[in-house]
């Protein structure tokens, strides 16, 4: 279980540093396998530079080695996400994953070959991220394995089509070095059962323990148990949805006194009826925080 982490926000509107370290320092106590930065549920696209760079400073700090940590390189201007791959220093960074194009929606040939510069210039290995939903394009089943088959240091996709039927297709046909993790909380459980190797989840920002739990239950074949965990989070993920990714999960980490329930525009806060219904969720279902 990798975790999309949050970027905590002070009621200013600034980065909260120690909350993200203290967060930071949550997952790696609570068995969270590897940590993804600056991916989507990071609001990344309202941080700037400079903020950028000191969270993925802060963040390998805190961790010292003893998780891997993943960084969040994409965009939807080819040249500059491989000049950025070019110029930083990923010395302390394990892998990199990143986005179909998004907003530009190119066609299979244009995702193939965005992703083949950005494989050319990766210093590290590359995990791909299928998510239409938010990119406005789908990547195929065909076009993830081709770039699969290309590039053995493109190691695995992060898949949040919710497609089953690609996702599988992706599943029985890869080479033996390339890997497909869940992109989605709720269908994980069905992936790990058709062959995936877990799932980069947003949830686990705040349940990384009992949401490992499942995860590692349903990895190792233990089936029964971790479909008994995976049907007390179904309510918890579709209330961490209602609003958006994430409204749903800030006031999840807010109501388990992680962090402020700040966002930055255009994103807002969970609505009153979800934090209600989130919070009647928690106590109902009596996850260990």
């Amino acid at each position: 279980m990798g975790v999309a982490l949050v970027t905590p926000f002070g009621e200013d509107g600034s980065v909260d540093f120690e909350a993200l370290q203290r967060l930071v320092e949550y997952q790696v106590q609570n068995g969270t396998d590897y940590l993804v930065m600056l991916g989507t549920t990071a609001e990344t696209p309202t941080l700037a530079a400079e903020e950028k760079a000191e969270i993925v400073r802060r963040t390998v700090a805190q961790v010292r080695r003893r998780i891997p940590v993943v960084l969040g390189v994409g965009g939807n201007c080819t040249r500059e996400v491989v000049e950025k791959l070019e110029r930083d220093d990923f010395c302390d960074i394990d892998g990199i994953l990143s986005v179909v194009p998004y907003y530009s929606r190119p066609s299979q040939e244009g995702i193939y070959r965005h992703y083949r510069a950005i494989a050319e210039a990766a210093p590290k290995p590359l995990i791909l991220y299928n998510v239409p939903g938010r990119t406005g394009v789908n990547m195929t089943a065909e076009t993830a394995l081709r770039i699969a088959r290309e590039f053995e240091h493109v190691v695995a996709v992060k898949e949040a089509s919710g497609n089953i039927a690609q996702i599988d297709r992706i599943i029985r046909n890869r080479p033996p070095h390339f890997e497909v993790i869940s992109g989605d909380d709720s269908i994980t459980f069905p992936l790990i059962a058709l062959g995936a190797v877990g799932v980069i989840s947003v949830v686990g920002n705040a349940l990384p323990a009992e949401f490992g739990r499942m995860v590692r239950l349903a990895l190792s074949g233990d089936y029964e148990n971790a479909r008994a965990i995976h049907a007390r989070f179904v309510e918890l993920f579709e209330l961490l949805t209602v609003d958006g990714n994430p409204a749903g999960v800030k006031c999840l980490l807010h109501l388990t006194g992680h962090i402020e329930n700040c966002l930055r525009l255009p994103l807002v806060p969970a609505s009153l009826v979800t934090d209600k219904r989130i919070r009647e969720t928690l106590q109902r279902q009596e996850f260990r925080l």
